[in-house]
This record gives structure tokens, C-alpha cells and sequence, in this order.
């Protein structure tokens, strides 16, 4: 497989994860309801999601950053509105 394929590959693979958390985070923020989100959950992801950014970083690959930069951005902004609008 060519180099190109392969970057393909991997920019499609991070534009599915990135956007993944999305339907997530609108349906929180026009339900005001979160008490469904596990909390451990999101932590884990965000910790993962920031050391795939430091990883990124590392080997100086920016689709890595990128995407998972936005996704653990998304993902701290789910985390705020689970605090704010669950019960728990």
C-alpha cells in the first residue's frame, strides 16, 4: 500500500474518532440532562486522547495532533456539562 493510502487511512480514521463524541455533546447541551454520562469514562478518554496528542507531538505527526486535539477538546466540554447537568 502506498504511502498515500496510508495517510488517507489515517486521516479518515481520525476524522471518525474526532467527530464520534459530537451527537454526545449536542444531545447534553439541548437536553440538559447528563446524569446517563459516566464520568470515568470520559476521564479515561481525555487522559488517553491527551497522550495521543503528546505522542503526536513526539513524532511530529499532525493528523494526530489535530484530531485528537479537537476530540479531547470535545471531550472536556462534555465532561464540564456532565458536571453541570448531572445529578451525581
Amino acid at each position: 500500500m502506498s504511502g498515500s493510502y496510508i495517510t488517507a487511512l489515517g486521516i479518515i480514521a481520525g476524522i471518525c474518532t474526532a467527530v464520534a463524541m459530537l451527537p454526545q455533546l449536542i444531545m447534553t447541551i439541548r437536553e440538559r440532562k447528563a446524569e446517563h454520562i459516566s464520568i470515568l469514562t470520559i476521564i479515561t478518554l481525555i487522559i488517553g486522547l491527551a497522550l495521543w496528542v503528546c505522542y503526536g507531538i513526539l513524532i511530529r505527526d499532525l493528523p494526530i495532533i489535530i484530531a485528537n486535539s479537537f476530540s479531547f477538546s470535545v471531550n472536556v466540554v462534555l465532561l464540564f456539562f456532565r458536571l453541570k447537568y448531572g445529578k451525581s
